[in-house]
């Protein structure tokens, strides 16, 4: 269990500072490029959700590196050992819709428990974000 605690906070770490590096990058970047405010609006949702994909594949290259080198548990479930299912599990978790058609055995449910609760407060974070940049660019009186 200790390393799947070192492990879950290594990974905490790792994902919000890569999303807030997104976010930094985003907020230099989108008031300079050459198109119409609103337009920009799109790059703001894209970068985020690029972001929330990186952090998604953290905790997926995870789970497998966990599973196959550390022995910390398995999946159950509609589990088949291809990166994909890692990368579904991560995502359903990640987001917190946790459909549980693959569930974690053993260690690697501290982790997964880790992921929502990060996955959530990232997610928010990406919100007020998004809140803000409607703020700045989205003029209704804008002409298309």
């Amino acid at each position: 269990m200790l390393i799947a605690s070192i492990f879950a906070a290594l990974l905490v770490v790792l994902s919000t500072f890569t999303h807030y590096e997104v976010l930094r990058l985003l907020s230099a970047w989108v008031p300079r490029i050459r198109v119409r405010p609103r337009a920009r609006l799109l790059a703001v949702l894209l970068g985020t959700f690029s972001g929330h994909l990186v952090g998604i594949s953290f905790y997926a290259l995870a789970y497998f590196y966990l599973r196959d080198h550390f022995d910390l548990g398995n999946f159950g479930g509609t589990f088949v050992d291809a990166f994909t299912s890692y990368l579904y599990f991560s995502a359903e978790t990640y987001t917190t819709i946790g459909f549980g058609d693959i569930y974690p055995l053993g260690p690697l449910r501290l982790i997964t428990g880790i992921e929502a609760l990060n996955g959530l407060l990232l997610i928010g974070w990406s919100a007020s974000f998004t809140y803000l940049a409607m703020q700045k660019f989205w003029n209704i009186r804008e002409r298309d």
